[in-house]
């Protein structure tokens, strides 16, 4: 009896490997076009370009620091105590700009983090109904498989369609 158990399932085991569909799907062909991505891409150059303007601000005002402390430092009747203060706001307009650009790059990817999320959303959304609709057991993101078998589907195209995206 255990023989026979035995021998049903290896014979089921391999009939039920062989009736699995697999696809696959280029992720990034499909969201780079979808029209939310462009969106996203715009709002974070904005962001990033006012970043960008306030960081230029705070090196012009290094740069002119800087050049009244040569002038300052040349002149041999300045006070040591003089050049000494100019040094330390030297110093800690440094630190000021270090931190600027520290927390301008974690807003930055916070904020492409957020706005990408639907994005993800959408496009997870797309994949789930193509791969119900179409009876897939997996679907896997192109060019990770290290091997593509004549059974598997590329899905990319019907993704896009569900998208509304060419």
């Amino acid at each position: 009896m255990i023989k026979k158990a035995i021998l049903a399932i290896l014979i089921a085991l391999p009939m039920s490997v062989f009736a699995q569909k697999f696809g696959v799907v280029d992720v990034e062909s499909i969201i780079t076009a979808m029209p939310e991505y462009a969106t996203v891409q715009k709002q974070i150059a904005d962001a990033s370009q006012k970043y960008q303007d306030e960081f230029d601000k705070l090196n012009e005002e290094m740069n002119k620091k800087v050049t009244e402390y040569q002038t300052l430092d040349q002149d041999a009747t300045t006070p040591q105590s003089i050049k000494e203060r100019r040094i330390q706001e030297i110093q800690e307009l440094d630190n000021k700009i270090q931190q600027f650009r520290n927390t301008a790059s974690q807003d930055i990817a916070r904020q492409q983090q957020q706005l990408m999320a639907p994005v993800e959303q959408k496009f997870q959304e797309a994949i789930t109904s193509v791969g119900q609709e179409g009876g897939y057991t997996f679907i896997f993101q192109k060019g990770v498989a290290l091997y593509d078998g004549a059974g598997v589907v590329d899905v990319t195209s019907a993704v896009k369609a569900k998208l509304g995206v060419n």
